[in-house]
């Protein structure tokens, strides 16, 4: 009989350089691919906080001519990747630095398919729909959460059907993640929150997926155990550039995990709603965790009891049900802590609404590795619970 640990597992990453200042190797990393002119891929947050001028000069310093391509949304449209993919060969580029949080390195990802094998990037949703090696991408992170620059994930908002869809893919694995905290430091306390607690949902579903084993579950405990520890003062205290290391390493973490473990339900649900509404990502989640949390909790009592362990719950002499409340309660208490108490009604979900959303949850490939089985009622009765 084959044991948890001697299963057949795969792990894909890119090659990772930490710390403060990796962003001045992107212009090394750009020569060794041969690629004398890049595309920078960025959003106009990222270029108002200075990152995109501060990363264009080390490239010119490289020798390496640079291209801009900032019109990036919040959360990356289809119309953006295909006006990025244009100008990405017009302009002869041969390879892709992105700078910025999810959207940008999302967006990258998708103009990199496009370049590489023509067509509508549409194409393209679902698992495993990439065909050829698409261009070296060269991640720099501006936010702590999204964990883009390490994932075999692309999400890409499609506006027409007012949803987000999963790409999936270790050709979308950037082939270098250069993850610096010096460049979180410009990120605002709100945003540190959202994608922070991005991060904390990564490693709780990576930790609970029917994905998970040996390869992903020390990641995961230990991203929970970092975030859980900083994010909250870091939110207080957003200038503090050590709480910004611990943060960055536990979204860091947390990428590993779930991008080869995949996630769950939160994400699948998060997705389907931040396309209908076109909110943050990391805030959708929040709004969502502690319901599926409730929702799941009877299918994985004892991964989660690892769960709230790890994010600092005493669990001696607790039962099963006292375990869940309390956490239960810790995810509602941290997201008070840290500005995200929201609700879906507050942010404008109808319960009319809820039918629309649940059919795009059931359909994104995130739903498949929930640890408890899912129908349209099970996800329809946690979308009015958040309400």
């Amino acid at each position: 009989m084959t044991s948890p640990l001697t299963q057949l597992r795969k792990f894909v990453a890119p090659e990772i350089i930490f710390g403060d200042g990796a962003r001045h190797a992107a212009g090394n990393y750009a020569t060794t691919f041969g690629a004398e002119k890049v595309l920078l891929v960025s959003d106009p947050g990222v270029l108002l906080a200075g990152w995109v001028a501060d990363i264009e000069a080390k490239l010119l310093e490289a020798n390496i001519a640079v291209e801009r391509f900032t019109a990036v949304s919040p959360n990356p449209r289809v119309d953006e990747i295909m006006a990025g993919a244009e100008i990405y060969r017009e302009t002869g580029c041969k390879a892709i630095v992105a700078i910025g949080g999810g959207s940008p390195m999302d967006c990258a990802k998708g103009i990199g398919i496009v370049t590489a094998h023509g067509g509508h990037i549409l194409d393209f949703e679902g698992v495993d729909t990439i065909r050829v090696p698409i261009p070296p991408l060269i991640f720099i992170p501006s936010t702590a959460g999204t964990s883009a620059d390490i994932s075999q994930f692309a999400i890409i908002s499609d506006q027409q059907r007012r949803m987000k869809f999963s790409i999936i893919s270790k050709a979308v694995v950037p082939d270098v993640s250069l993850i610096d905290p010096e460049v979180t430091m410009t990120m605002s306390p709100y945003l540190t929150a959202c994608t922070g607690v991005d991060a904390l949902v990564h490693a709780i579903e990576a930790f609970v997926s029917t994905g998970s084993g040996p390869l992903t579950d020390a990641h995961a405990l230990e991203a929970m155990r970092l975030i859980s520890s900083h994010l909250e003062a870091l939110v207080a205290n957003p200038a503090d550039g050590e709480l910004r290391a611990q943060v960055m390493l536990g979204s860091m973490q947390a990428g590993l995990a779930f991008s080869n473990a995949i996630l769950g339900a939160v994400h699948a649900m998060s997705h389907s709603l931040g396309g209908f509404l076109d909110l943050p990502h990391g805030l959708c989640n929040a709004m969502l965790l502690e319901h599926v949390v409730a929702y799941n909790y009877e299918a994985a009592p004892e991964r989660f009891k690892r769960v709230a362990e790890a994010v600092g719950i005493d669990c001696r002499g607790l039962s099963q049900q006292q375990v869940k409340q309390a956490l239960f309660q810790y995810l509602v208490d941290l997201k008070h802590a840290v500005g995200l108490g929201g609700t879906l009604g507050k942010m404008g979900v109808s319960r009319s609404d809820v039918p629309f959303l649940t059919n795009h949850a059931l359909g994104d490939p995130c739903i498949l590795t929930n640890p408890r089985r899912s129908n349209s009622r099970d996800v329809a009765v946690v979308y009015e619970e958040a309400l």
